[in-house]
This record gives C-alpha cells, structure tokens and sequence, in this order.
C-alpha cells in the first residue's frame, strides 16, 4: 500500500484527481493537506471516499512547517495542487499569492528534502500561466517563463524554486504545467462556470475585452490522467523535467460563450463586453509533442463532450455552487487605483 499525499485536495483539479486515483488505485491511501479557502470545500470530495479507511483528511496551512514535515514523513508521494490560483483576483490581492504559491511550496520542498529516504516522486502542479502569451505555437517546455500577473509570477517562482530542489538536492521532482482546466466542482470565478451559472439563471454572460483572447481547454479527467502517468511513468524518464498537459486545441472565450447561449437555446443579447483585465494572457496553445513521447498521454475528451457534461453536472449540482453566486466576481484595482469587478 503506498501513501499519497495530495496538497490542496479538496480544490477544483485536486478533488477530481483524488477520485481518479482512490476508484482506480485499490491499495492506495490518500491523505489530503488543505487550508479550506474560499475555492476549496470539503464537499468536493465524495463522502464514500471521506469516510473511507483509505482517506485522511488534515486542516491546515502549507505554512504549518512542522504539520507540513510530519505528513510528508508518513508519504511516499506527494502531489503538490495547493495554490491561489485566481488571475483577476491576484491583481488585488497579490501577497497572499506569493505566501502560499512560493513560501507554501518551499515548505513542502524542504519537507520532502527532510525525508528524502521515504519520497519516491514529488509531483508539482504548475500552470501553463508561466508561458505568458505565446511567442510561438504551439508552445512546448522550452518557451519562455513571461508571467504578466501576479497569479503567474508567484507560480513561476514556484515552478523554479522546485527546479532549484531537484537540480541542488536531487529530490526526485516532476513538475506538471496544465494548460486551462475545467470541469465539475470548478470555483464559479472561472470563465466557463461563470458562463454556465449566467445561461442556468438566465443572467447575462460577461465577457473580459472582446473575447478573442484564446486558451487550450483540457477536461479535469484528462488532467487527473495525466498526473497518473507521471507518477508511475519509470521515474529516470521524468525526474526534473516539465510536462506540458493540453489538448494542442485552442478556443477563444467568446467562442464558449456563445456555445453556452446556443446550448441553453438563449439570445446572443445575453452576450455583455466589458472592459479587458491588465494582465491577461492572449493566445495559449499547448506542445503535446513531450507528454505524448515520454507519458504516452493523449485527451481523450473533446471541448464539446466536456462541455456538455459540465453542463449536467452544474444543473444536477446547485446546491453545491449556489453558495458561490457572490463570487463570481471579484474587486480588481486598475492602474488608476479604481475598483472594477471583473
């Protein structure tokens, strides 16, 4: 039986990996390490999984140095989600981006150096973020960390600083750049889930700019799959290296919209512009020339059949997003020093 401990799991992509790997892996447990934020609920993850032998749960801050250090020590791998993760909420309040993106990490790094004799393989979750807009397409591991936000910059540190662990103390590291996730259990704040809740409540759908900024979408499933990989891929094949997670497909933002309103049989009245976020990324698509050679990863789900899954599970699951109506927008300070909600 081996122990995975998974930081930030009661989180989006964090939650859906636990599932993949508690129905696939019989003889594993998992230990969840999370701070319960705002964009992370203990409802994510299913109560056949909680009240499992298998499942243990720690409150905490990846801050806690000595929880941090005594949870690692009983693990043989770590999975590294925990982060803020929210672009436009990161040009408000950026500290505390930098407090768990970077110092958050470096505790989890000098845990697993402590008990480097029991650590097989320290996953670490990046973003692709880290690439700012690309410079060439599609952009594969080699491109250029240009983080314009402080979301991407405090990921990029990150990013590096594992860099730093595996290259001066040989920690057996891997770190994971996904492109866009979505999916069920996805925070209200994310594009995709903010245009689904609008069309269920017949709300307008906001749109950052005019829309055209493009992104690669991958479903959280092929996500969690591909993190399986990279952990039970022969660890002399990934050891210090970063894997970008995508589809090689980009769609801009008002395309989705409007998929949105076509699916919901609405107007493209309910289509809103607003004015574009400092900060944003216009065009990412991902290389998934390196994942496919060396993971032997490939999605599997379209953006259409994600999309309509999502689409059930947000119409099957109120209850569980109501409670985030509020957050679908967040106060952003522009350059002036005046508050918008983007």
């Amino acid at each position: 039986m081996k122990t995975i401990l998974v930081t930030g799991g009661a989180g989006f992509i964090g939650s859906n990996f636990i599932r993949h790997i508690f129905n696939k892996y019989p003889d594993y447990k998992i230990i969840v390490l999370d701070a319960l934020t705002y964009a992370g609920n203990i409802e994510n993850i299913p109560r056949e999984i909680r009240d499992s032998k298998r499942f243990e749960f720690w409150y905490g801050n990846l801050n806690n140095i000595d929880m941090v250090a005594d949870i690692v020590e009983r693990s043989q791998i770590v999975v590294h989600f925990a982060a803020e993760t929210h672009v436009a909420r990161s040009l408000y309040l950026n500290r505390v981006f930098f407090i768990t993106d970077v110092l958050g990490t470096q505790a989890i790094a000098n845990a697993i150096l402590k008990h480097l004799d029991g650590i097989e393989r320290f996953i670490h979750i990046s973003t692709s973020e880290v690439y700012g807009t690309a410079l060439f397409e599609p952009m594969d591991e080699g491109h250029p960390l240009n983080p314009t936000s402080p979301y991407a910059a405090a990921k990029a540190g990150a990013d590096r600083l594992v860099y730093s662990y595996i290259n001066s103390y040989d920690i057996p590291g891997v770190i994971i750049r996904p492109f866009n996730n979505y999916g069920p259990y996805q925070h209200l704040e994310k594009a995709i889930p903010r245009f689904i809740t609008s069309a269920l409540l017949k709300e307008p759908l906001s749109i950052h700019g005019d829309g055209s900024a493009a992104r690669d979408w991958i479903f959280v499933d092929d996500t969690a799959e591909a993190i399986d990989r990279a952990i039970h891929c022969p660890i002399s094949e990934v050891k210090g290296e970063a894997f970008n997670i995508g589809t090689g497909i980009s769609i801009s933002v008002l395309e989705i919209a409007k998929k949105v309103i076509e699916i919901f049989g609405l107007d493209e009245k309910y289509l809103t512009f607003m004015e574009d976020r400092f900060g944003q990324v216009q065009n990412h698509i991902s290389s998934t020339e390196k994942a496919e050679k060396i993971l032997g990863f490939r999605t599997k789900t379209t953006f259409d059949e994600g999309l309509l899954k999502i689409i059930t599970w947000y119409k099957d699951n109120k209850p569980l997003w109501e409670k985030q109506l509020m957050m679908r927008k967040v106060p952003v300070k522009n350059r002036d020093g005046e508050i918008v909600w983007y």
